[in-house]
Order: structure tokens, then C-alpha cells, then sequence
């Protein structure tokens, strides 16, 4: 790993630093021989530290992959099909290209060579990924490919997996030519979307929006390994009910709506957001079974760890509607893995509604769109104080590039 410049390493030391002294937390150290190494799956690059599994995409510790690559914000905007480029320092766009029907996600490479817009053309046939040059911040020629609502890679890097969330399919392709190799049905999984994968790379969750569950899947022996239906707590927020005067109703839905799913840093639990339960599923890895909720706030959507793996950074998108109000009672909830506990809640001021996005490489922000306002925050993580930018119709998951470590998993860039 490389960092960019003696600038930025000073910077990025002088925040670890900063963090450390804010928390009172020793910093993360390698693994000492009391640890247990991790066998990971053939092909899979080896975990330095099992404590967290985050920690080769720490602040400023970036791989020589992306050397030249261009410091930029990649917005798809679902409804406008088109692609906003931002300088994350000024915090201005630059420009925007038109790219497929519906792109939904920008998902970088696991080789980090590559920006793929995921262009899945709701309600047709005719979806897309269209490559980006992170060097030169430009597109290529899209490929058509099936519904790819989302993308993530294989763990050992040999497959990039389309989420084909309206086939109820996961395709593995070849992750350059994108040319199919086999699939994967999921036929009670509907609304197959988001994932994360064990820390081994043995197996993946995927979560099922429409069926309230979580499917595993045997990454080895290309199967579904069982599903798991997520419990909805007593009671949730009500409709409209802000982070700064909850009103709480009882629960009467049978099933949640889950959304993204990130592993805890020693990769012993999954952390699920769920729209209709306004907070945070926690099931154990080696049982496969609820042991928790969190509550955060209304319409609880996206998960992002902090850069030092101490953090859990979630986005309550305001409602618990598909499609919801502008100016909604947006906010971000701060969880702390250790304790499992909300540290902070930062509201959207004035409203909003915060989807998914990404960490800055430093740490230092939090970038999300703004779903339902055409707008996207940049939101310092120290205040939880928030800078608005206008983009295109109904941004959706941008990606904020590069970003620290030394292969991506896919989405917004879920990094190791």
C-alpha cells in the first residue's frame, strides 16, 4: 500500500490521531500471536488483522492500483439517467454524461481499475454497465447485461456478481468482458439487492427487500445455503417523525423492508438496515440468526464503517415509503460496533433524504444522495454538520473514488 503524497500522510496521520485522542481507543494494531489467523478461500488476499477486517482500507492506506487515479464524487441519477462528477474539495460538479436507463449504482472494480455504472433499466429488458476511466474520470461503451440492478465481486476476484434483483437471480460474469459464466437462483429472495460477504469470502449474505429476509449463498458450491426471516421489532417510528422528537407507534408489519448489510470488523456478526423497521438487524455469522435490533431513525437504509473500523455510519432515508416526500426528516445515526450502541444522530437540516454513498479516503466525511431531493450531502463526520449539492434526477448510489484498500467487493466500494 502507498499513500498519495507526504501531504496526504501527514493529514491522514495527523486525523488517526485526532480520532484516537476523541475516542480514547488504542489504535488498531496487526495481529498479535494470540490471534487466530484466518483461512480465507483460494485466490482470496489474506486478512491482516481478524480484530478488523477493515483495516487495509484505513485512512490514506491506498494500494498502488490506483495511483493516478482522480480524486472525484460519481453520482448516478436514477430518473435523468445520467452521471454527476464532482470535486469532492470544492465541492462542485464538474460536469455529467448521459449513461444507460436507470443507473442505480457506481461500483469500482475489484482489480480497482474500473468505475461500473449499473444501468438496469426498470421494467425493460435493455439494462447496461457502463465502464468509467478513474484516470481520466471519462465513460467507455456500455455492455448490455441483464437487470443489474447491483454488483459486487467475488472475494477472489474471478466474478463480478450482477444482482438481477427483478429475476430474483445473482449472475456471475467475467469481470472484465462481463460475459456470463453461470447464475445463481434465488427464488425466495425477492428484491435480491445488497450484500456482504464472511470474513473467509466462504459464503455472502444477500438481502430480500420484498420478503423481509436475508438469503445465504455458498460461494464454493454456487448454492443457496438457506434463508433467514428478519424479526420486526414491538414498535418503530411513526411516518414523519424527526430524530430530534421520535414518535414511536406500534408495529403492526409482518416483514421489513432490508436494505444494506455490512460485517462487523472481527467478522463475527452482520449489521442489516431495514426501511420498515427504522433500524439495525444484527444476526451472528457462524449461526445464522438474529441476536439484536438498533434502533436509528426513520426509513434506516445504508451502512458505511468508519475508516479506523470503530464506527458504523447509517442513513434513515425519512420515510418508510419506496417513494418519498422532499424535505423529509432525513438523518444519519452514528453506531458504535463495540458496544452496538447509537453514539450520535446527525440530522438533515431542513430535511432531506439520505440513501447511499460512501466514506471520504481521509475519514473526515460522509458523502450520500439525497434521494428524493436531487441533491447529495457531504457531511463532516467530526459535527455532523452537512454541504448540499444539486445534481440530477433522484441521485442514487454514488461513489466517492478512490478509496483506501486493496480490492473492492463491490457496490459504493465495500473495501478490504
Amino acid at each position: 500500500m502507498i499513500f498519495r503524497g507526504p501531504l496526504f500522510r501527514i493529514a491522514a496521520l495527523a486525523l488517526g490521531a485526532l480520532a484516537i485522542a476523541m475516542t480514547g481507543l488504542p489504535a488498531a494494531s496487526i495481529t498479535s500471536p494470540d490471534v487466530a489467523a484466518v483461512k480465507t478461500v483460494p485466490g482470496m488476499p489474506p486478512v491482516s488483522d481478524p480484530r478488523n477486517l477493515y483495516s487495509d482500507a484505513g485512512a490514506g492506506r491506498f494500494s498502488r492500483a490506483v495511483a493516478g487515479e482522480l480524486d472525484r464524487v460519481y453520482v448516478p441519477n436514477l430518473r435523468s439517467n445520467d452521471v454527476y462528477v464532482i470535486d469532492p474539495d470544492s465541492a462542485k460538479v464538474l460536469y455529467k454524461f448521459k449513461v444507460g436507463r436507470s443507473p442505480q449504482h457506481v461500483v469500482p472494480s475489484w482489480d480497482l481499475q474500473t468505475l461500473w455504472v449499473a444501468n438496469n433499466a426498470e421494467g425493460r429488458r435493455d439494462g447496461s454497465l457502463t465502464p468509467i476511466d478513474p484516470r481520466t474520470g471519462q465513460p467507455g461503451a456500455a455492455t448490455a447485461v441483464d437487470d443489474p440492478y447491483n454488483m459486487y465481486f467475488t472475494p477472489d476476484g474471478k466474478s463480478a456478481i450482477v444482482v438481477a434483483e427483478a429475476q430474483k437471480r445473482l449472475d456471475f460474469r467475467d469481470p472484465h468482458t462481463m460475459e456470463l459464466q453461470y447464475s445463481i437462483q434465488t427464488p425466495e429472495c425477492g428484491g435480491i439487492n445488497h450484500a456482504d460477504f464472511s470474513i473467509d469470502g466462504s459464503y455472502a449474505l444477500f438481502t430480500c427487500e420484498f420478503n423481509g429476509s436475508v438469503a445465504k449463498i455458498d460461494l464454493a458450491g454456487r448454492r443457496v445455503l438457506g434463508y433467514l426471516k428478519l424479526h420486526m421489532p414491538p414498535t418503530r417510528l411513526k411516518e414523519g417523525s424527526t430524530i430530534e422528537d421520535p414518535s414511536i407507534e406500534i408495529c403492526t408489519q409482518t416483514k421489513g423492508m432490508p436494505q444494506d448489510i455490512r460485517i462487523s470488523p472481527d467478522g463475527r456478526r452482520f449489521y442489516i438496515a431495514d426501511m420498515d423497521a427504522d433500524g439495525v438487524h444484527v444476526v451472528d455469522a457462524g449461526s445464522f440468526t438474529e441476536v439484536g435490533f438498533i434502533r436509528t431513525g426513520l426509513g434506516t437504509h445504508g451502512l458505511y464503517p468508519s475508516r479506523d473500523g470503530r464506527l458504523l455510519y447509517v442513513s434513515n432515508r425519512s420515510t418508510h415509503k419506496i417513494h418519498g416526500k422532499r424535505h423529509g426528516p432525513g438523518s444519519v445515526s452514528v453506531i458504535d460496533f463495540a458496544s452496538e450502541k447509537v453514539v450520535a444522530n446527525w440530522p438533515i437540516p431542513q430535511g432531506g433524504s439520505p440513501d447511499m454513498g460512501g466514506v471520504s479516503a481521509d475519514g473526515r466525511y460522509l458523502w450520500l444522495s439525497g434521494r428524493f431531493d436531487d441533491e447529495i450531502y457531504r457531511i463532516d463526520t467530526s459535527s455532523g454538520a452537512v454541504t448540499r449539492i444539486k445534481v440530477g434526477q433522484e441521485p442514487h448510489g454514488l461513489a466517492v473514488w478512490p478509496q483506501p484498500g486493496r480490492y473492492s467487493l463491490g457496490h459504493t466500494g465495500n473495501m478490504r
